[in-house]
């Protein structure tokens, strides 16, 4: 009896398996195909319409940009007699500034070689002695190479960042954590705060502000705080009840079981928000550099603009081994889950306290004999190699011979066949024909709602002056999306198929993640030249991990039964990859899209430093020029932009979500 019933439970899981197919997920390449169909016919109806009309009219641009520079001007001019500068903005410039330069200067007055040391020794202590002695080389990269002082600007303004991001973020979190209505008020800000690119932050900033290290930093510190609230807040929710109700048995009050309970044990949680909020800081090190965050980002801003590679490379290599450095101590702090309590633990032991002291000494006797200086004759530089195979490389690799093959060719044909005709179509096409087609798409993936947010959004790009430059950006971005799904899918596939190749792939993908994303421009740079195609490249390489990641979690995370089910009944495994596992991983897999989709717009800006036009090289203009309204313009158009297809493919995701059992 006990085999009848589990023959029945399987067929019960296959018929199941199949009415959701049946119902639901053969409805996706229909869906494609109505998506296509409805963008011929919206393409044709350029025929009915007046020839003049094609972009959005000039004549409609509101001013908005230059409203926007001549409030700046009156507010510069009339800041002084304004309380609120007075009161606020100045003081806290001040006191920032003053850490800055407190925590600057007490890093620089300790001599290079005790920096050294110390960071060996503490990795050593922690992660064991190959770690150490890595740590040591790559405190040792920053001196040699003569970027010690950048290097040191740049920790600065980091650490501080962080520090002022961590002392906001983890009271924050603490309140939503125990009050469910500010939680419910958070989460729509912290979504749009981890939607929006990175660049945006300097813009209002920059307006109150100006170009200095401040205005840096505060941007810095918006930028990076929302993972240290998110993970609180989760952390603390997730304490085991029986742990506060054993404390409240107890009598424990409500900030006692906070300090001692809830925080303890939310420990690990917390200390991977610092973690993330460490990396965003790093990866915005160079963006934060176009308002005069100056250090390694200013360095390799520079020699971008200047097409130095080498150089570039040389302090760009240097802001990934901060990095990777930072991101593996962290990690090894989370791993232990001790926090501060770890490094007390470690100073109790002699030793480390014996060579603690004789550090301190050597610092001491090296500031007091002005032994602070890096010899000259221990700098040494790659730059030369590294220009000579940049030169090496547009001559041999652009071009294989006579063969239609090479970094050329293969640019050429992404620009005859993608980018040129995408972003003709699209700047020509009338201005009417792309705000429907919009509409109809979010009226397709979510709803009337997302219909008029989508509507107003894309006249509001054509009111800012946006609409060419945005048209741009999108067939930019189109490209670069669908090249990462055509690499990430079947390498999520792939993955999901193969343990081995899985592991193979997951030191891969945390590099991509982990290195800030400007670094993608120089092996692109060396090998594309400057314009749209690097940064379309550069943007492929930052945003395809998360496409491979979620399919191949996605496929892994199909139930068991179901897919035991299929077996039992005899499906090929091509059969049970494109009729079950694939279906039912589509959220997920959609969900990567998403990822992907935003990514690649936080590269806009980013691919705007070697010619990627668009509104990405406005906004660099903008920022470059003090130009604040072409700033806010080409920061606004990305935003919305952003907001749009965010909201699309979200809605996709949950547009293919499968049915519950019960039908709903």
């Amino acid at each position: 009896m006990r085999g009848v019933g589990a023959r029945r439970g399987l067929s019960v899981s296959v018929a199941r398996m199949t009415s959701l197919d049946q119902r639901r997920f053969i409805k996706m390449p229909r869906s494609v195909g109505l998506l296509g169909l409805a963008a011929l016919v919206l393409g044709g109806l350029i025929v009915f319409l007046p020839e003049e009309i094609t972009a959005f009219p000039p004549e409609w641009d509101i001013g908005f940009g230059p409203a926007v520079n001549e409030m700046q001007q009156w507010w510069i001019s009339n800041r002084r007699d304004l309380g609120l500068y007075l009161y606020f903005f100045d003081p806290l410039s001040d006191v920032i500034e003053w850490l800055l330069r407190a925590f600057e200067g007490l890093l620089l007055g300790i001599p290079w070689y005790v920096h050294v040391v110390g960071v060996g020794v503490l990795f050593g202590s922690r992660m064991g002695l190959s770690r150490g002695l890595a740590a040591g080389g790559g405190m040792l990269y920053f001196v040699v190479l003569g970027l010690w002082e950048l290097s040191v600007q740049t920790f600065a303004l980091m650490t501080v960042a962080v520090a002022v991001s961590v002392a906001v973020g983890i009271p924050i979190g603490i309140l939503a954590a125990r009050s469910e209505w500010v939680n419910r008020v958070l989460r729509p800000l912290l979504d749009s705060m981890q939607t929006l690119p990175a660049f945006v932050y300097l813009i209002p900033v920059l307006l109150f502000f100006g170009v200095a290290r401040v205005p840096s930093l505060i941007a810095t510190v918006i930028y990076a705080l929302p993972p240290v609230i998110r993970l609180t807040n989760l952390g603390i929710r997730q304490v085991p009840t029986e742990s506060l109700e054993a404390g409240t048995m107890f009598g424990t009050t409500s900030g006692q079981l906070l300090r001692k309970v809830q925080l303890p044990q939310a420990a690990p949680s917390i200390l991977a928000g610092i973690n993330q909020t460490i990396m965003m800081a790093l990866s915005i090190v160079v963006i934060a550099a176009l308002i005069g965050a100056g250090g390694l980002g200013q360095e390799v801003l520079l020699a971008l603009r200047h097409q130095e590679v080498g150089r570039a490379v040389e302090a760009g290599m240097g802001i990934v081994l901060m990095a990777v450095m930072l991101d593996r101590f962290s990690h090894s702090t989370i791993g232990q889950g001790q926090g501060p309590l770890a490094f007390s633990e470690l100073w109790s032991h002699r030793g480390v306290r014996i060579l603690g002291f004789v550090l301190g000494a050597a610092a001491l006797l090296g500031w007091i004999m002005g032994w602070t200086d890096v010899p000259s004759g221990l700098q040494v530089s790659y730059a030369a190699p590294i220009d000579w195979a940049v030169d090496w490389a547009r001559d041999n690799l652009y071009q294989l011979g006579n063969l239609p093959l090479g970094t050329g060719p293969f640019s050429d044909f992404l620009t005859t066949y993608g980018t040129r005709p995408m972003r003709l179509y699209l700047s020509e096409e009338a201005w009417p024909v792309i705000v429907i087609f919009f509409g109809f798409v979010s009226w397709w993936a979510s709803g009337k709602r997302l219909v008029v947010g989508s509507v107003i959004g894309t006249v509001v790009i054509g009111l800012l002056g946006m609409w060419t430059l945005t048209m741009d950006t999108l067939s930019q971005t189109v490209v670069a999306v669908l090249m990462a799904i055509v690499i990430g899918l079947p390498l999520g596939i792939a993955a999901s198929r193969r343990d081995w190749l899985e592991r193979s792939l997951r030191p891969v993908l945390d590099t991509l993640q982990t290195i800030p994303s400007f670094c993608f421009l120089v092996p692109v740079v060396i090998l594309f030249n400057v314009g749209r195609i690097p940064g379309i490249i550069a943007s492929v390489l930052y945003a395809v991990a998360p496409v491979v990641r979620l399919t191949n979690l996605g496929i892994r995370s199909v139930e068991k039964e179901i897919v035991e089910a299929s077996e039992s009944f005899g499906v090929t495994k091509r059969q049970k990859l494109w009729k079950i596992q694939f279906p039912l991983a589509m959220p997920t897999v959609l969900a990567g899209i998403n990822q992907t989709v935003m990514l690649v717009l936080a590269m806009v800006v980013i691919a705007g430093l070697v010619g990627g036009a668009g509104l990405g090289l406005e906004a660099v203009k903008g920022l470059a020029r003090s130009d604040t309204g072409l700033g806010f313009e080409a920061g606004a158009s990305i935003v919305i932009l952003a907001m749009i297809l965010d909201r699309i493919t979200q809605g996709w995701a949950t547009r293919f979500q499968p049915p519950s059992s019960d039908g709903h």
